[in-house]
């Protein structure tokens, strides 16, 4: 069972992932200082030569054409996978559909089988200053917009600085160490930083969206509409229904089709996104076949529904893919904004109350792991005693930290299965007690007086036989919760300005850490709405340990920060964790071809997979 904003407000696509380590004296130098590069990476050598002609986990061979047709698995920025009122997906105001992104160029393009390395789309070649407070990139003069404009450096300075100042707070946080964007000449770019920017900076810099200035002095940026905008990308705004669904067409004179960096990617002629407000509803449509690709994030849809006639007569398979990537921070956030939620003993009891154990057992049909760690399936993930170097990161905040920070790393309570241990149910009122809380008959009363009162916010029904033995347990503690389904757009209102108790989300990182986790932790963030940081996270160590990981020399030292990041955020209760498995559960109507090697970073359906027009017409679909 997978929660709502997974990867999906992970700031994956455009992210975080792809950075520099040249950019810092005596970090590693895989491209040297000062000269002209066709990518750029962060720790080690890039994979690919000025030379390559595809990634090797496509297939440059691909046949172009046919649709899948499927709902978003993921999503970002105020995208919404449930409707869509607007096509303006880079600020907060309004709803835009999935994959809006797929319409709009970038300045490079992130490689997928290298954690943290990008090649030339737009611009052809970078070059970085000595010192890294400057790069530059040389923008390719065949660069087009859809209306056969012209794509120069004056669009791409545009798009920076009005991202920097009017952009969805995802980006406009993340890149506010960005000094100034000037254009030398029509084919020129260069970035300034401020010497305090991460050294991961540069390269999210490279994979923004670009816009048409021309467009955007006719059009408002930070108007909510539904006139498709003017773009450069692989895809255009096709056919729609506002609501219902929208088509990504493949744009016939794709500029860039048959650059290295593009060639076996976008096969697709239609990239279709139907929009549903049931899960049910969407298994439906997907059984009938009007929906052809499907992530299932139902263990109990996984384990006991895939047995209707499509897939027993071989027209529909299911399939698993591993995922490599950190599996992510999935689980109940608490808003600690709110007095209620302030005493981390209080928050520490709430973990109490939810069995695991019981939950895996009786509705996930064992398929998920217990999630400990924020930087879960990585090697980021805190284990055991800290290490002499991760305590020599945490050492100069020790008075102000609880001493769980500088033992074992802080893991779930383990229940007996039966979904009301008594024991630690025990232990939770204990803690209840410690924050002085008391019984009143069967209320729990707080120091106000007044008894304790808490609400899950949900967009989905489906979450409800998963909420309520919580809320059950909960009750029993004397507090009163309850679970409440809202609107998705009310849903994603709330979310954004924090008006909520306790919000079920995920956030996948990637696998070299990026500006995005500013978002996620930060006393800054904390009072940006718009932002991921959901629990209202205001600690001194978390900011500079977020520094720590953002800076560091290498990914040894990375992952050390991480490591003690990952220590203090647990050690300070502020969500209840949930679940997680390390693979993609998929079923397919059987017509698609698939490159031998998915690669290790990602999840590329839509821009690697195919239509394969024998396979299509044997199940009876069309190619």
């Amino acid at each position: 069972m997978k929660l709502s904003h997974i990867n999906r407000r992970s700031f994956l696509q455009f992210s975080a992932a792809t950075a520099a380590a040249f950019l810092v004296p005596g970090g590693a130098l895989p491209v040297q200082a000062g000269t002209w590069s066709h990518g750029l990476s962060v720790f080690g050598d890039l994979k690919y030569p000025a030379d390559f002609t595809s990634f090797d986990y496509v297939n440059p061979e691909a046949p172009v054409g046919g649709k899948i047709a499927m709902t978003a698995p993921s999503w970002g920025y105020n995208q919404n996978p449930q409707t869509f009122n607007t096509f303006n997906t880079f600020i907060l105001k309004g709803d835009a559909p999935p994959r809006m992104e797929r319409c709009f160029d970038s300045l490079m393009i992130r490689a997928y089988d290298e954690p943290d390395a990008v090649y030339g789309l737009v611009a052809e070649s970078a070059m970085v200053s000595e010192d890294g407070n400057f790069v530059t990139f040389k923008i390719r003069p065949e660069a087009r917009f859809h209306d056969g404009s012209v794509l120069n450096a004056e669009d791409v300075v545009f798009s920076l600085m009005t991202l920097k100042e009017k952009g969805h707070p995802i980006i406009s946080q993340s890149i506010k160490e960005m000094v100034s964007a000037t254009a030398p000449d029509e084919h020129t770019v260069t970035v300034a930083f401020s010497g305090n920017h991460s050294r991961q900076l540069p390269l999210l810099i490279a994979t923004l969206p670009i816009f048409s200035k021309n467009y955007y002095t006719r059009y408002n940026f930070e108007a909510s509409t539904l006139t498709p905008p003017l773009s450069s990308g692989p895809y255009m705004v096709g056919r729609y229904e506002i609501g219902r669904y929208i088509e990504y067409k493949k744009v016939e004179n794709y500029w860039a089709k048959d650059l290295p960096v593009t060639k076996g990617h976008h096969n697709f002629e239609i990239i279709r996104l139907d929009f549903f407000r049931d899960r049910q509803a969407t298994f439906e449509a997907f059984k009938k076949g009007r929906l052809t690709f499907h992530e299932e994030f139902s263990s109990k849809t996984w384990a006991t529904e895939y047995n209707f006639p499509a897939l027993t007569e071989g027209r529909v398979v299911k399939k698993e893919f591993a995922i490599r990537l950190p599996s992510g921070a999935q689980g109940w956030f608490l808003n600690t904004r709110k007095e209620k939620f302030a005493n981390p003993k209080v928050r520490e009891a709430l973990g109490y109350a939810f069995d695991f154990e019981w939950s895996n057992s009786a509705l996930f049909y064992d398929l998920y792991t217990r999630t400990q760690s924020f930087f879960e399936n990585s090697e980021m993930k805190a284990v055991g005693q800290p290490s002499e170097a991760e305590l020599a990161l945490l050492e100069p905040f020790k008075k102000d930290l609880p001493p769980e920070v500088f033992g074992e790393a802080i893991t779930q309570p383990i229940s007996n299965g039966s979904g009301q241990d008594r024991k630690l149910l025990r232990e939770a009122s204990l803690l209840l007690k410690e924050a002085g809380y008391y019984r009143r008959g069967e209320q729990l009363v707080g120091p106000d007086g007044k008894q304790l009162v808490m609400e899950f916010l949900s967009n989905s029904p489906a979450f409800e036989r998963i909420v309520l033995p919580y809320v059950k347990n909960l009750r029993l503690l004397g507090i009163e919760a309850s679970f409440r389904v809202v609107d998705p757009a009310q849903f994603q209102k709330r979310v954004d300005d924090f008006d909520y108790d306790i919000v079920g989300h995920r956030f996948a990182l990637t696998p070299t850490l990026g500006p995005s986790i500013r978002n996620f932790w930060t006393s800054s963030a904390a009072e940006t709405f718009g932002s991921y940081n959901l629990s209202g996270i205001k600690v001194p160590a978390v900011d500079d340990l977020v520094e720590k990981a953002l800076n560091a020399s290498s990914r040894e030292e990375m992952i050390t920060a991480a490591r003690a990041l990952d220590r203090v955020l647990r050690a300070g209760f502020y969500w209840v964790p949930q679940w997680f498995k390390a693979f993609h559960t998929v079923a397919v109507w059987d017509m698609f071809g698939i490159p031998n090697d998915m690669p290790a970073y990602d999840f590329p359906v839509e821009t690697t997979w195919w239509v394969d027009s024998e396979k299509a017409a044997r199940i009876g679909k069309e190619s």
